[in-house]
């Protein structure tokens, strides 16, 4: 009888044990979900007097914001700056950055006055108040496109963490063809939403990291176009070290493999600013470097789309995300 009481108590311990953390769980999960809710609303209280205004004005704010966060951000800033000094003897092997640009501190400051321009206009997009944006985006190259499309195998889009990348993809997905993202996802789910929302609206999609390599020869199959920022950092069994600015950097070999796997055209496109509007440029398709055997190296390919970023960073320096932990991990 004692023994059965026994059982009977530690029955209740592990149940009330069990019911304990899955209130806990709950609870967790609640405040998440509370604390993104007042983010996402904070968000739009603040972001819908700006949307309102006129898009000059609104770039001009932006643009002061940027400069705001750059003094204020004191961690990214020293970053920023310290990253383009390491960048230094790179661009000086490559015949030097244009003195126009300024000494790295002025780079940097110009940086985040940048991000702050792009962030007004994405916001005026994703409040549907912002074709003008679109309208003003000039395409440079659309001829390397359509022969890349002439392959009927899909087209690869490689690009960096340059200009304002997001504007690039919707203009393009808007005037030519539907483009599939892949991307991180992001910690807020709201925020999330958002994106998915912004990106849908103008015919985009999104492939999520996770799993992305299957989602892409899916889409490649069915004649689409993918674009993939080569220039995030990944775990070392998701890529390969590279030359980066002068250093070694991990970086996704995906695209290099489906390339070599289905012949897919690799071919790079960037944004940047030009007087009050964007241009983008399309360049040729990459023709994959081959070892001894033939057969594409990835390695190797990787190096050579890398190249092509840094070769634009060269020409709009301001315009990369120089606060970005690239470097890490190595």
């Amino acid at each position: 009888m004692k023994e059965h009481h026994v059982m009977d108590i530690e029955q209740i311990h592990i149940t009330t044990d069990a019911t304990s953390v899955v209130d806990t769980e709950c609870c967790t999960r609640f405040m998440k979900q509370l604390k993104w809710r007042v983010g996402m609303g904070i968000f739009i209280v603040v972001s819908l007097p700006v949307v309102l205004l006129p898009r000059r004005v609104a770039v001009k704010l932006g643009e002061l914001t940027g400069i705001l966060l750059f003094h204020l951000f004191r961690r990214e800033r020293v970053r920023s700056i310290e990253n383009i000094r390491e960048s230094l003897s790179f661009f000086e092997r490559r015949g030097g950055l244009d003195p126009a640009h300024g000494s790295p501190y002025a780079i940097a400051r110009r940086t985040f006055a940048h991000y702050g321009k792009s962030m007004v206009e994405v916001l005026k997009l994703y409040y549907g108040v912002g074709q003008g944006i679109i309208d003003s985006v000039e395409i440079r190259g659309l001829e390397h496109y359509r022969k890349a499309c002439e392959r009927d195998k899909g087209v690869v889009f490689i690009t960096g963490h340059c200009g304002n990348w997001e504007l690039m993809a919707l203009a393009f997905g808007a005037r030519h063809a539907p483009v599939s993202v892949v991307a991180k996802r992001q910690g807020n789910q709201f925020f999330n939403s958002a994106v998915e929302r912004l990106r849908s609206n103008f015919r985009n999609g999104v492939i999520y990291a996770d799993g992305a390599a299957r989602k892409v020869f899916y889409e490649l199959r069915g004649k689409g176009v993918v674009g993939i920022l080569l220039d995030k950092v990944v775990k070392p069994q998701e890529g390969a070290l590279v030359d980066f600015l002068g250093r070694p950097a991990w970086t996704p070999t995906m695209p290099a493999i489906i390339a070599e796997k289905t012949g897919v055209p690799l071919v790079p496109i960037f944004i940047h600013r030009e007087g009050n509007g964007h241009v983008i440029t399309i360049s040729p398709e990459v023709q994959l470097p081959t070892d001894d055997t033939g057969k594409a190296d990835p390695v190797a390919v990787t190096q050579e789309l890398t190249g092509h970023i840094e070769n634009h960073i060269r020409m709009h320096p301001h315009e990369w995300m120089w606060m970005y932990k690239r470097w890490k991990n190595v």
